[in-house]
């Protein structure tokens, strides 16, 4: 196994922390114009990671490095880029912590049926309902089967293995001789052929809408409803918020009992950490430096519960804490009616949309959205979005129904108070 050749070369250099990861990659790969198969191929590849430790001649600090190594390489370019790695490791002086050291318990064997999993999602892109004007332009599935195996000096190692997939769509929607392309990406673990229709049929009614959309008005301030996969961004906030390497830099105060916001009328969300979520692309037990992910709230109720993060950061909060991929979101309590009522402006579609976890600016160019006002709605495109998530956090509402993207659970549907709306007309 190269694992022992890459030990024999360490305990050759004095090195004795350390975290090595075999990563073992199965793929297929099927390549698509319109409907018609333009090419296939199926990929194997096998890298080994090494993370490599270093303490200060006084035991002070600690330094690290890592690198790729490939499998083909002789024991004598192994020893050399090790003895890189390690050099490298003597400029990095950060306080000492130490590698994870709890076993992990036997984790039993996931069997990915690839060329299954591939199929699926042929299927699913060819039962897309399409019209001679809304149509797909091309897609590209990559199916690949995860193995990984770990193994640190302190003698804890695990073996993993996991579905993660991934389509990219380009549709394209024409009128009266104009004709817009739209591009999506989705990824997951399997493939949710219901789910994936349903997006893909929304990207073709959205490519519509937008050859009729007209110049987004210059409303100033109004409520906007986020209700696609960039609601992601909004919730990925409240989860970075309790981050070790955040709190350890002084970037967020958000430790435990520390509240959110001053809420007024909103919905106060809770946060939980899942270690394995059906469908994810990133479901498993145990993270990246040999730590069991451990389940629990983030966030309950709107107050800061735990925190999370990388072993080092982790430790210098004096917690034994594990990373997180997946997280559910849940705390939501308006009803369709009350999310929908009055004025506001739905967005779904964006050029970019971003919210700064470390200062709480929300910002995104609008590309598609639905204005809901009077009793009429107008769909409009251009302009931006912008807000703080500080002034909006008290009032926003979620709708009690949920929508999985990937590796997160939000509510489907966020209504955020006040935004500033700059519009080109």
């Amino acid at each position: 196994m190269m694992f022992e050749t890459v030990k024999r070369q360490l305990a050759k250099l004095g090195c004795t922390m350390y975290e090595l990861t075999e990563v073992s990659v199965t793929a297929w790969e099927f390549y698509f114009i319109r409907h018609k198969l333009d090419q296939n191929r199926t990929v194997k590849t096998r890298t080994i990671e090494a993370k490599l430790y270093r303490l200060s001649e006084d035991g002070q600090t600690l330094g690290s490095a890592s690198g790729s190594i490939s499998p083909t390489a002789s024991e004598e370019e192994i020893g050399k880029k090790l003895e890189n790695l390690y050099y490298q490791a003597s400029f990095v002086k950060n306080p000492v912590y130490m590698l994870t050291d709890r076993p992990v318990p036997a984790i039993a064997s996931e069997r990915v049926d690839v060329s299954a999993i591939a199929e699926n999602f042929l299927c699913a892109m060819q039962a897309v309902p399409e019209t001679a004007t809304e149509r797909i332009n091309s897609y590209e599935v990559f199916v690949r089967e995860i193995s990984k195996t770990f193994e640190n000096s302190n003698g804890v190692t695990y073996s993993v293995t996991y579905p993660d997939s991934m389509i990219e769509v380009v549709v394209n929607a024409s009128k009266d001789g104009h004709e817009i392309e739209l591009y999506r990406n989705f990824t997951s673990g399997v493939c949710d052929a219901e789910k994936l229709t349903r997006d893909v049929q929304s990207a073709l009614r959205f490519g519509r809408d937008r050859l009729i959309a007209q110049p987004t008005p210059k409303l100033g301030k109004a409520d906007v409803i986020f209700s696609s996969a960039d609601a992601v961004e909004l919730y990925k906030y409240f989860a970075a918020r309790t981050n070790a390497e955040l709190l350890v830099m002084k970037l967020s105060d958000w430790m435990p009992g520390k509240q959110a916001a001053a809420y007024t009328t909103g919905d106060r969300i809770s946060v939980f950490a899942a270690a394995k979520l059906e469908n994810s692309s990133k479901s498993f037990p145990v993270d990246a430096e040999g730590a069991l992910i451990r389940e629990r709230y983030l966030i309950r109720d709107g107050v800061a519960e735990n925190i999370w993060g990388n072993r080092q950061m982790c430790r210098y909060l004096g917690e034994e804490s594990s990373n997180v991929y997946n997280f559910v979101v849940s705390g939501g309590t308006a009803t369709e009616e009350e999310l929908h009522s009055g004025d506001y402006l739905e967005l779904v579609e964006f050029s970019d949309f971003q919210v700064d976890v470390i200062g709480g600016d929300l910002m995104g160019e609008i590309r598609l959205g639905y204005w809901h006002h009077d009793g009429k709605t107008d769909v409009i495109t251009g302009g931006s979005v912008s807000g703080q998530m500080q002034d909006v956090i008290p009032s926003m509402r979620c709708s009690k129904e949920t929508e999985q993207y990937d590796t997160a659970v939000i509510p489907k549907e966020t209504r955020l108070y006040g935004l500033s709306i700059t519009g080109i007309v």
